[in-house]
């Protein structure tokens, strides 16, 4: 068998998968698994439905984060990002947060998994654990999203055992490996409506990027607005009921070899409402070192110029830990100069 060279596909829409067999442990597994392959090898996207996820949480978190968001600035800059030290962890403002150098047209807050100061990770000072920021002034609010969190940490363990079917390895390779205590990342994103839209001048709520990670879990609401790169244009996302959005990001392409691709997106609030989305990054343990599979026939396509940002993931070596803490500090440059600089390490190819 000749080796498999991979190369970027052309896509016209996101396909949706239904995970339910998944989710139950019962049916087609490997039919899941398929469309799961096929997917990430297209697109790098997909939408799930069959997953399981409450109905009335949901509610209850979109509608908890708008009444957060309707407060002025003042109240909720109570929570902002810079009381949380190295947690990374509260609200930033309208323009407070960067895609590839540039300021995006969202506000926001970060959470993380809750752990408690007498936590040996937060004892030993390690960045991004620690205790969450949650306004005093909403009931509920903080439950809530440690409920959300709760339930999409389990969804992801449920879509990485689809991810090693897919590949052709046990159920529980990522968990033995990386993903038995992940590191857990969730966002809630509010971003202004257009109020003057002109196709010659976008603005864009978040600019061209690739996530990170492994797995990200998104959330929108029906504004719309979520745009995927395809090979020969962009390809509209819109929210579909009932379902989430998938994607899969630099990490699990570098452990893929090139063969599962984390496909440049962005974000562009059309309509004239306040946007939601609540992203959920499902990523490998802080601490591991992060390594390819050994996958058959798979030649990497390394050409640093079929990327958006020209940057060879293959070449990174290093803990998950160093990765993402270099990549996201660039995200607030101001928090890295105050917050991050001390405990930064350079690691090759960011």
């Amino acid at each position: 068998m000749k080796n498999l060279q991979v190369v970027e596909k052309e896509f016209s829409s996101v396909p949706i998968i239904d995970i339910s067999a998944l989710v139950s442990g019962k049916g087609n597994l490997y039919s899941v698994a398929s469309q799961i392959r096929q997917a990430c090898r297209e697109s790098g996207f997909f939408y799930i439905i069959g997953h399981g996820i409450d109905e009335n949480l949901q509610q209850r978190l979109e509608e908890l984060s708008r009444q957060f968001f309707a407060q002025d600035l003042e109240t909720k800059l109570k929570i902002r990002m810079a009381l949380a030290g190295i947690a990374w962890r509260g609200y930033f403002p309208v323009g407070g947060e960067l895609t590839s150098g540039k300021p995006d047209l969202k506000e926001g807050i970060y959470f993380g998994a809750e752990l408690p100061d007498e936590h040996p990770q937060v004892q030993a000072g390690t960045p991004m654990h620690g205790s969450n920021l949650f306004p005093a002034n909403i009931p509920q609010f903080g439950e809530t999203v440690l409920e959300y969190i709760e339930a999409m940490t389990n969804l992801g363990h449920i879509l990485m055992t689809g991810i090693a079917l897919s590949l052709g390895l046990e159920e529980s390779y990522f968990a033995d490996r990386y993903t038995s205590d992940p590191l857990v990342l969730f966002r809630i994103f509010n971003y202004p409506p257009n109020l003057s839209p002109s196709d010659s001048d976008p603005i864009w709520g978040v600019g061209e990027h690739t996530d990170y990670g492994v797995l990200t879990i998104l959330k929108q609401d029906d504004s719309g607005g979520l745009q995927v790169k395809s090979k020969s244009g962009w390809v509209a996302a819109p929210p579909v009921p009932g379902s989430f959005v998938c994607n899969i990001g630099d990490m699990l392409d570098k452990m893929t070899g090139g063969l599962y691709r984390s496909t440049p997106h962005r974000v562009q609030n059309q309509s004239q409402n306040y946007r939601l989305s609540f992203p959920f990054f499902f990523d490998p343990n802080f601490d591991v070192q992060v390594k390819p599979i050994e996958l058959n026939n798979i030649v990497a396509n390394d050409n640093i110029g079929d990327r958006w940002d020209k940057a060879n993931i293959h070449d990174f070596r290093g803990t998950y830990g160093d990765y993402v803490l270099n990549k996201v500090s660039k995200v607030f440059p101001e928090l890295r100069r105050t917050v991050f600089t001390s405990i930064l390490k350079p690691v090759v190819q960011l």
